[in-house]
Parts: C-alpha cells; sequence; structure tokens
C-alpha cells in the first residue's frame, strides 16, 4: 500500500478548506490561552499557504485520518526495495544472515515478561514471581564465553580470517612452502596481545562489580538489623540506608529520622541534574511510633511494571489490618531509586524493583565493542587486495597451461603470494595505537587525560558531530548571584554593599531592638505594602524585593550536628546556637539557593523551614516567624513558583511568586522595562527571575482556600481547575524586582567551541534541564553565536502539530534549533528523516528535558542518517548511555562522581582539554595510522610483485623465491623499525593545528587513507617489485647463482629509502631506526649465508663472503637500488613544489 501513496499528493480546494477549518476547530478547541495564540499563528501562515508551498514528504490528510495510516505513511518515501537477486548480491545476504541470528538469540534467551507487582512489607517470601538478583554486572563475557568471544571479535575481521585460513593451511604436506612457525608465530603474537589486553580490560570490570555489589547495608528484620550485602537484596527487604550511602535498588520510602517526615537525595548520577530532590516518606508508616511497628503491621504496596521512565511512577500502599483499611496513593515523590544518594537524615524503604528492572540499569545501554572507521576501511583494501591474489594465481596457473594437479598449484600460489596481505599490517597498528595512547596520556598540556579504549585513538581525527551535555560539561554548575533590577535602578556585584546598607536601616526603623513584636512597628509597614500607587522610597523598595527574594523558594537550611548541640530544639534561643558556619542550604534548584545565600550575604538570613512555617534573621538579629499557608511548586508548564504565607507578628497575608519572564509579563502590573531589561540580562547570560507580590486581606484567602481544597479534590481534570484557581490570584501583581543568577562556564570553554566550530564540528547540546536555561547557557557560551536566530520549536503532542511546526522551521534559514525532549519524541514518531535532515543544516542544536535513553537516541540517529562519526561528552550517570552509543565517548571527571569518565573511551579533567585532544592528537593518530598502514601494504606488495617476475622467469614453478627466515625477517628485523618509527612523524606542529583549525576540516573527508592512495603506493609496488627483480636478473648474468643475495640486498636498501621519502618530520628516533636495521642486515649476512640459495634447489652454492665485498656486487646493488627509487624522490619534490598541501603553506 505505501508505494502507491504519491509524495506530493495535490489536493482540490475542498478538501483544503475542509482541512483548514477542521485544523481551525482543533485549535480553537483549546480555549483562550496559549492555544488560541498559537491558532492565531498558524492560521494566518498556513491557510494562506495551504501548508507551504514545500509540503512535508507526506499530505495534510494523511494526519486528519485514523491513526492507522501512521505507520504506512511515512514509508511512502523508501522506493520500492529491490528484490531478488539483485537484492541479494547489495547486501540482502547480510540482513539474511542477521535476522537469523537475531532469532536464534531471541529463540536462547526468551525475556521475561515485565509485570505489575505486590510486594508485602518486609517478607520477600510473599512475592509470587522470581525476581533478578539486585547485582550490577558491566562485564562483557563470563568464564566460559571469554575465549570463544575475543575470538570472533578478532575472526570477524577478514583479514585475521584469511591468515587463520593460510596458517592451518600448512598443516596439510602438500601445500607446505616454508616452516610453519613462518605463519603460525606471527598469528600467535597478535591473538596473545589481544587476549592479554580483553582479559586485563574484563578483569577490571569484575572488579568495580564487586566492590558495588559487595556494599553492606542494614536489613530489617523481625529479629532486628542485619548486615547484607548490596547483590543478597531481594524484592519486598525493609532496607535502612544512611546519610551519604548509595541506594541500592529502587524502593518506595517508608520512614525518615527527619522529624518533617521528608528527605533530600542526591540524583546526579540517575539524570544529572546536581540539585537536591525533596522525598516524602508515606505518612502511614512515618507516623508509627517505632522502627519496630513496621512488622507488627500488615500492608503492602502494589507497583507498576518496570519501566525507563525516571520521572514518574504510579503505585498505592494499602494497609489491610486498620479499620477502615488505610489507602495512599504514590507517586515519583515517595520514590528512592537505585544509584541516587541520601543527603539528609537516615531512611527506610521496601525495595520494589530490583537488578535489570531498577530504572538505572534499564536507562543505561549494554556496552559495544567499537571499531574505528579507519580498521573498516582498512579492511575493505585488504578484501581488494585478497582479490588481487586470486586473479594474480590464476593467470599464473593459465600460464601453466592447467597441467598436472593444476588446483594443488593454484593453492600454492595462493600461499607464495600470500605476502600480499601483510600479517605485520594488525601487529603494527596495534602497537601504534598503543604509543598514540601514551603519548596522549603523557601530553603534560593536557594533564589527567586517560585512554580507557586503546583501539580507536584514530577516531579523534574524524569528528564531525560534537554532542555535548550542559550541566558540570560546559558549566560548573556553581550559581552566582549577579544583578538586582528595580526598574529605575539597578544593582550588579561591585554596589552590593549599598543594597546591605538599605536593608540594615529598613531593619532597624521598622524593628526598634528594644522590644521585638511591639505593635508600634506595624503601622509604617502597613501604609507602605498597601499602597503601591505612591511612589515608595528606594530604600523601602530594596527592602521588599529582598524581603520577597528571603521568602519564595523551597529552600530548607541544614544543620550539621555538632557535639553538645541536640537537633531538637527549636526555640529562638536555639537559633542562636545554630551558627552561620554550619548551616548549609538545600533545594531542588541551585538557582534557587544562590538567590538565599545572597539574601543571607545582604543581612536576611533564612535560619529555619519546615513544612507550615519559616523564619528568617534580621541584620539586628532578631528572628521574624512567618507561617506557610500555601506552596505552589514550579513546573515545566507554568514556569513560575508562588508561596502564601502570614507574618506572625502582623498577621498580614502575602501572596509572592517568581518565575520566568514569558510567564510573569502578562500576570504583573503594566510596566515599560521589564521585557527590555530581561533581554539585557539574558544576553549576558544570566539566568532571570522576575519577583512579584500581592496583598490578600482575611477574606480573599478563605475564598480563594475553599475553592483550592475543592479543587483538588476533582477527580476529572484535576491539573486543570487547580490551575484555573491559582490563576485567579495571580492578577495585577506588584512588581518587585528582577533577578540575574550566573551559572559560572567552566575556564576556555568559548574558545574551545569558538576552535571546534572552525574546525568544521556541529555542536549539539543534549542536557536534562529546562529550556530557557539550556537556551541561556547556548548563548552565554557562544555555541549560538550572538547574530544568530534561535528558533525554540514549540510544544507538540500529536502529528498534526508536528506537521506544522515542522514546515514553521522549513522556512527560517540558518537558525539555531532548540527542541524539548517531548516535542523530540513526537516528531521521531512520524517524522524521524525530515527533522534529522532539517537539524543536520542548523549551525547549532540544544535539545532540552532529554532523559539518558533519548540523548543515547539521538548520538544512534545521527550516526545512521548521515553516516558521519560523532563524539558525545558528558560528566555524569546520565550520560553514559550516550557516550556508549557514539563512535567516540569522552568522559569529564567531575563534580558529579566518576561514572561518566569510567565509561568513556577518553576522559579529561576539563572542557578546554577537548581541543587540543582532537585538533593535536586526533590529527596526529590518523595521519600516522594512514601512512603506516599503507607503507605496511607496499612493504608486502612489493616482495610478491618479484616472487610473481621469479615465479614467471622459471617456468612458472611455484618455488618460493626467499627461503622462512629470510621472509620472516624482511618483515620483522630488518625493516620493522623504521616502519613502525613513523608513529613518530607528523606533518604539522601541535601549535600549528590549534591555531589553524581549519586544517582539521581535511581529514574529515578521508583523504588520508582513500583507494586513490591506495593504488598509487600498489603502482609503485609493482614498479619497484619489477625494477629489483628484472635488475637482479639483467646486472647477473654470469653470477646467477647470486640473484637472491643481489635482489634481497637492494630490496632492504629500497624499503629503508622508501621509509626516509615517506617522512614528513625527523625525529632523532627515526635516523637511528635506519642505521640499526641497516647494520642488523649487513651483521646477518655473515651467519645466514645458507638462506641466500634460490628456493630448495639451490644449486650447491651458497653465499660466499668473498663475492659480498667484490666492488662490482656494490655498485650493481646501489644501480638497482638508485633506479628503484629515484624516480619516486624527484616526483615527490615535483609535486611538493606545483601542488603544496595546505599545511604546507601555513608552515612556510
Amino acid at each position: 500500500m505505501a508505494d502507491q501513496i504519491p509524495l506530493y499528493p495535490v489536493r482540490s480546494a475542498a478538501a483544503a478548506v475542509a482541512a483548514s477549518h477542521k485544523r481551525a476547530a482543533y485549535y480553537s478547541a483549546a480555549g483562550p490561552g496559549p492555544g488560541a495564540e498559537r491558532h492565531g499563528r498558524y492560521q494566518l501562515e498556513d491557510e494562506a499557504a495551504h501548508l507551504d508551498e514545500m509540503p512535508l514528504m507526506m499530505s495534510e490528510e494523511g494526519f486528519e485520518n485514523d491513526e492507522s495510516d501512521y505507520h504506512t505513511l511515512p514509508r511512502a518515501r523508501i522506493a520500492r526495495r529491490k528484490r531478488g537477486l539483485e537484492w541479494l548480491v547489495c547486501g540482502g545476504w547480510k540482513s539474511l544472515c542477521t535476522s537469523c541470528c537475531d532469532w536464534l538469540i531471541n529463540v536462547c534467551q526468551r525475556k521475561k515478561e515485565l509485570k505489575a507487582r505486590t510486594v508485602w512489607l518486609g517478607c520477600p517470601e510473599k512475592s509470587e514471581e522470581k525476581h533478578p538478583r539486585n547485582s550490577i554486572k558491566n562485564q562483557k563475557y563470563n568464564i566460559f564465553t571469554f575465549i570463544p568471544g575475543v575470538l570472533y571479535e578478532q575472526f570477524k575481521f577478514f583479514l585475521n580470517l584469511y591468515f587463520l585460513v593460510v596458517s592451518c593451511s600448512q598443516f596439510v604436506p602438500a601445500l607446505r612452502i616454508g616452516y610453519l612457525y613462518t605463519y603460525w608465530a606471527p598469528l600467535g603474537f597478535v591473538l596473545a596481545v589481544t587476549i592479554t589486553r580483553e582479559a586485563i580490560d574484563e578483569f577490571r570490570r569484575f572488579q568495580r562489580d564487586k566492590e558495588v555489589n559487595s556494599q553492606m547495608y542494614s536489613k530489617l528484620t523481625v529479629r532486628g538489623k542485619v548486615q547484607v550485602k548490596s547483590s543478597d537484596i531481594q524484592v519486598g527487604d525493609l532496607i535502612i540506608v544512611e546519610k551519604n550511602q548509595r541506594i541500592p535498588s529502587d524502593m518506595v520510602f517508608l520512614r525518615t529520622s527527619e522529624k518533617a517526615g521528608s528527605c533530600f537525595i542526591r540524583t546526579d548520577q540517575l539524570d544529572g541534574e546536581t540539585d537536591w530532590k525533596l522525598k516524602v516518606a508515606v505518612s502511614c508508616t512515618q507516623r508509627l511510633p517505632a522502627l519496630g511497628d513496621l512488622f507488627s503491621i500488615s500492608a503492602y504496596v502494589y507497583a507498576e511494571k518496570p519501566q525507563l521512565d525516571i520521572h514518574s511512577f504510579e503505585g498505592t500502599f494499602t494497609r489491610e489490618d486498620s479499620d477502615p483499611p488505610i489507602h495512599e496513593s504514590l507517586s515519583i515523590e515517595n520514590t528512592l531509586w537505585a544509584s541516587t544518594i541520601v543527603a539528609s537524615g537516615t531512611v527506610i524503604g521496601v525495595v520494589i524493583y530490583t537488578g535489570k528492572e531498577t530504572r538505572s540499569v534499564m536507562n543505561t545501554s549494554n556496552p559495544k565493542n567499537k571499531v574505528g572507521l579507519l580498521d573498516l576501511e582498512l579492511n575493505q583494501l585488504t578484501k581488494a587486495l585478497f582479490l588481487a591474489l586470486v586473479v594474480l594465481s590464476v593467470v599464473m596457473v593459465a600460464l601453466q597451461g592447467f597441467s598436472g594437479p593444476w588446483y594443488r598449484n593454484l593453492f600454492r600460489f595462493l600461499l607464495l603470494f600470500s605476502y600480499i596481505i601483510p600479517i605485520s599490517l594488525r601487529v603494527n597498528l596495534d602497537m601504534g595505537k598503543a604509543a598514540y595512547g601514551w603519548m596522549i596520556m603523557e601530553d603534560e598540556n593536557i594533564p589527567g587525560t586517560v585512554v580507557r579504549t586503546s583501539t580507536i585513538p584514530e577516531e579523534l581525527g574524524r569528528l564531525v558531530y560534537l554532542l555535548t551535555d550542559k550541566t558540570g560539561t560546559l558549566t560548573q554548575n556553581e550559581m552566582v548571584f549577579k544583578r538586582l533590577h528595580l526598574g529605575t535602578v539597578s544593582y550588579g556585584t561591585d554596589t552590593m554593599d549599598e543594597i546591605q546598607s538599605h536593608v540594615l536601616n529598613s531593619y532597624s526603623q521598622v524593628h526598634p531592638p528594644a522590644g521585638g513584636n511591639n505593635p508600634s512597628s506595624t503601622p509604617p509597614r502597613r501604609t507602605q505594602s498597601s499602597t503601591p500607587k505612591v511612589r515608595r522610597s528606594v530604600s523601602s523598595r530594596i527592602h521588599e524585593a529582598v524581603k520577597a527574594i528571603a521568602l519564595c523558594h523551597n529552600v530548607t537550611p541544614v544543620y550539621e550536628a555538632r557535639a553538645g548541640v541536640t537537633g531538637e530544639t527549636e526555640s529562638a534561643e536555639a537559633d542562636q546556637d545554630l551558627s552561620d558556619e554550619n548551616r548549609t542550604y538545600q533545594a531542588s534548584s541551585p538557582d534557587e539557593v544562590a538567590l538565599v545565600r545572597w539574601t543571607e550575604s545582604v543581612g536576611l538570613t533564612l535560619v529555619s523551614r519546615d513544612l507550615t512555617s519559616m523564619q528568617l534573621k534580621t541584620p539586628g538579629g532578631q528572628v521574624l516567624t512567618y507561617c506557610i499557608l500555601q506552596m505552589f511548586p514550579f513546573t515545566s508548564e507554568s514556569k513560575r513558583m508562588g508561596i502564601i504565607v502570614r507574618d506572625e507578628s502582623t498577621a498580614e497575608i502575602t501572596f509572592y511568586m517568581k518565575g520566568a519572564d514569558v510567564a510573569m509579563s502578562t500576570i504583573v502590573q503594566y510596566n515599560d522595562w521589564l521585557e527590555e531589561e530581561c533581554g539585557n540580562m539574558a544576553r549576558e547570560g544570566l539566568r532571570t527571575l522576575v519577583v512579584a507580590k500581592r496583598a490578600l486581606t482575611e477574606e480573599q484567602y478563605q475564598d480563594f482556600e475553599s475553592r483550592y481544597s475543592q479543587a483538588k479534590l476533582s477527580i476529572h481534570d484535576r491539573a486543570l481547575k487547580v490551575a484555573a484557581v491559582v490563576e485567579s490570584l495571580e492578577r495585577e501583581m506588584e512588581l518587585l524586582c528582577l533577578t540575574g543568577v550566573e551559572d559560572q562556564l567552566q575556564a576556555d570553554v568559548r574558545p574551545t567551541l569558538e576552535m571546534l566550530r572552525n574546525a568544521g564540528i556541529k555542536i549539539w547540546m543534549l542536557t536534562g534541564d529546562k529550556l530557557e536555561t539550556a537556551t541561556c547557557i547556548a548563548k552565554s557560551s557562544h555555541l549560538v553565536s550572538r547574530t544568530q536566530d534561535i528558533h525554540v520549536f514549540r510544544p507538540v503532542t500529536n502529528r498534526g502539530e508536528a506537521h506544522l511546526e515542522l514546515n514553521a522551521f522549513r522556512r527560517k534559514h540558518d537558525c539555531a534549533l532548540v527542541i524539548s525532549g517531548d516535542s523530540l519524541e513526537v516528531c521521531l514518531r512520524y517524522y524521524e528523516h525530515e527533522l534529522v535532515e532539517l537539524a543536520c543544516q542548523c549551525p547549532a542544536v540544544v535539545c532540552c528535558r532529554c532523559s539518558p535513553t533519548q540523548k543515547a537516541r539521538i548520538v544512534t540517529l545521527l550516526r545512521q542518517h548521515t553516516g558521519r562519526r560523532t563524539c558525545a561528552i558528558g560528566d555524569g550517570g546520565n550520560d553514559v548511555s550516550m557516550i556508549q552509543a557514539a563512535d567516540c565517548g569522552i568522559g569529564v571527571e567531575g563534580k558529579e562522581g566518576a561514572q561518566a569518565s569510567l565509561a568513556a573511551d577518553f576522559s579529561i579533567t576539563q572542557f578546554r582539554h577537548l581541543g587540543r585532544l582532537l585538533m593535536v592528537h586526533g590529527r596526529n593518530s590518523y595521519k600516522r595510522s594512514a601512512a603506516l598502514g599503507q607503507f605496511v601494504m607496499h612493504r608486502g606488495l612489493v616482495i610478491s610483485t618479484m616472487q610473481a617476475v621469479f615465479s614467471s622467469v622459471f617456468y612458472f614453478a611455484s618455488v618460493p623465491l626467499y627461503q622462512g627466515f629470510l621472509m620472516v625477517g624482511y618483515a620483522t628485523i630488518y625493516t620493522m623499525f623504521p616502519v613502525f618509527s613513523l608513529v613518530l612523524d607528523q606533518d604539522v606542529k601541535p601549535e600549528m593545528a590549534i591555531l589553524y583549525p581549519e586544517l582539521y576540516k581535511d581529514l574529515t573527508k578521508g583523504r588520508s587513507l582513500s583507494f586513490k592512495t591506495f593504488l598509487i603506493w600498489v603502482l609503485i609496488s609493482i614498479y619497484q617489485g619489477g625494477i629489483l627483480m628484472f635488475g637482479a636478473l639483467v646486472l647477473f648474468e654470469s653470477e646467477f647463482v647470486h640473484v637472491v643475495a643481489i635482489s634481497f640486498t637492494a630490496l632492504i636498501l629500497t624499503e629503508l629509502l622508501m621509509v626516509a621519502l615517506t617522512i614528513r618530520t625527523w625525529h632523532w628516533l627515526m635516523v637511528v631506526a635506519e642505521f640499526l636495521s641497516l647494520g642488523c642486515y649487513v651483521a646477518s649476512l655473515a651467519f645466514l649465508n645458507e638462506y641466500f640459495g634460490i628456493g630448495r634447489v639451490s644449486f650447491g652454492a651458497f653465499l660466499d663472503v668473498a663475492f659480498i665485498t667484490t666492488l662490482a656486487f656494490l655498485w650493481k646493488v646501489s644501480a638497482v637500488t638508485v633506479v628503484s627509487c629515484l624516480p619516486l624522490y624527484i616526483l615527490k619534490y615535483l609535486k611538493r613544489k606545483l601542488s603544496p598541501p595546505s599545511y604546507s603553506k601555513l608552515s612556510s
């Protein structure tokens, strides 16, 4: 069906009108509010343009039909699939094999279906089904799969499989060509190195897991507390977790030592946010007099089936033995997820999910083996070489005239020429990678850098997309209060002392220190607050603003217990004891803490807070108590928070509110400065909050409270009704001030991002943070340049909205995209291809409110759609999935623990080190590996060409030209050091590479190693091999016996000269390597003379030292070498003169 749908359906006019009416009706049904505005905007744009001249890839009717078409329509884009033989050849066999393997794996490990569960408190034995063990396992293999697994990973490469077959063939006597060790020694060496490296990595993972799994926890039983290992915890256990201890499994929060019945937890390893989350204990169990009573009640928790979403939970708590039974609904605030850390008090919870079913494990992906692009390219080249090998062997047998047992001869030729594909390629590259890793770790410009995956250093030189986390990677996650704006006057960091003196004055006037709460202090405040029309003095306005900031928040002061001070004292006397130095603030947002710290610095200090009241201390040391009547927490929809408080001393009721300027501008009284100042602060990269208040009479508040509690009890549309009641208060509020808080960027973030952008790397920021914050940081870090427009993708919930919003975005040119996780999810469901295509054209993309799995999915999508190399960088546990999904993962060791840096391929200590890591080390690793790989292939090709010429001259006999040790020596002792010294070569000095990041763009095109460069090397090899062999035969008619000695000596000299030709920057070790190899060869001539006969038929003539020392030998060898190398030197010189590479222009 999908194939029949036209790509751009032409609609009749009537259908178009009907559709637009339908859409208009849909949007206007949203009623007044944001829906209506959106309708207005779309109606103007879309009715005129019929969904724009450039429709998306599907028709408008598509999304007005029923849901069932959703899955067929987007596929109209895919052309008819290739079928039959053509399909099989073009890669169909691959998909067939993979589907068969997947089916087998599925059959072998049938996944257990996840179900909702009923968990009885403290009775694990009552659970109906078996739940997974609570152990963490990051290993790739177990004891049985290790050897097969590692061997499979090695031999799935064509190169290694080929060597295995060749080596095994040597056990057949008819095919044996040389000694067994000439084939098995190199292969054994490669495998031994690989297995050892994997074993060490695996053992380290095992040790890390063991450490986590063997942490001890207190478990509550009928007989009291018992110590259990983390891995032995079961569903239904009651576990006690102390302060600063990791929560071992997903639990429902039953009790806490804190009197308020709530505690704070740190979730940075789960969602990457460093602010502390407030969790509330189930009130039924919190009210029990003692811990042991948890066993005297009969209660159970009903929990939903395990899910990925870390921000939601649905369940119920039921106590059966009371009359009537108590039911409590459980939500996300009653849960303690595994991998979070208790920040205050001691908590007791009942375990509901363990092991693989915990939220944190479900949100991490299995680590996959990463293979570099360079390795894949070399694998393709070896296939081409293999094809050449087969063709050459067949030609040889054909020239023999297929006489005798020709198939045996064919196989012998295949083995003779097997040096075309050199086994030393793997050895050299693996040793090269180890060398690059060592160089990166030893670089003193980027101290503390660790290479954890040694197989992919070349990837650092090929990156096109960089996906970065925000909090802790680009920013330090330390908020600092920067600016207070009152409309007529603005205070910055340098003028905060003025605010301090104003606050001191206002409190010394209002509250004479003699009598704290005498009635005479109230009248002046009454008149001030109830007459906003009169222009008040700056001092009183500052006083009101500071008081509002000190009251309107969700911050709790916490005191570290010290000897002699009990935590129970709550009287005013105790407050003097709760001194400033051991007070810390806890809140779910670092912005709020910054604001409260600031009010403390100007003299108004928050000293205590519980669920019903809070106390402020004035500069004079007097304590003011406020009763909290209502709290309206911040949500991402409302973008604001409010609080209603009653001043205990004056009985005044005030409604304070603070929020984002978009939400607050319609709520506050008319003014002419708010919008402009918000824009100014945002351009400085400050996070702005607008603070407002409204005085309420007792009657107004009582009326509000009755409507509010009624709305909260309603069954249908509860959220809407509650919001409507709160909105009735949010009218004509008095604007107090505008605050600016800065999230400080990491050192040198701006120049680093600038450098990466100049290098042609596209940067995407994926963060779990709020949209405003993310946009703010994108601007302040210059991720989005000042002149660029930002297109904020509106929240979309269904296909129709996504269609319209994508069309609106398509009309924008060269602007950065900001999109939220929910909208992204909707767009990816219906318009995956279109969204990625449009986003890839943007200079920068910011995705906010992303879950860990969404981050990983975006990385995977980018890789699949663009085929380019991606790099992910992050610092928290929530970035692990993204780091593992990318081609190259980089972890920053930050405040959020070491989880990301342990899971990454490379670990750095600061974001700014990324520039040098890519520009210098990425460049060098890629360029060097490309040169090394091609040179090793050239080395094999030369000797195979000589063998071919030799066989042709000798009536196509399948006799080896050089005997066993010469062949092994050729690839190792005689040429290994100079060839391997190519890993020290560099085309550009590090300073140049950093100064001109544009040089990096060339690398991403992959021109250093391509079929073109490879063919050039092949031609050089054929030319040199032919010259060396023919030269040896032509010049030595009389001493034909000595042809082996002549040609081999000329060959070694040629290789040494070719290394010198390839090198771009000389290093003293390279010179040493050249002379060392030459010395080794000359020395070995004396010992190995019996090898210098021809084949097995050595004509009874061995090499005599007398012959080598003759002048004739020396000049003839020199002549052959000069003919094979001189033309190449001349060509290289001409090329450098006529078309020099881009970097040479800079270095000159």
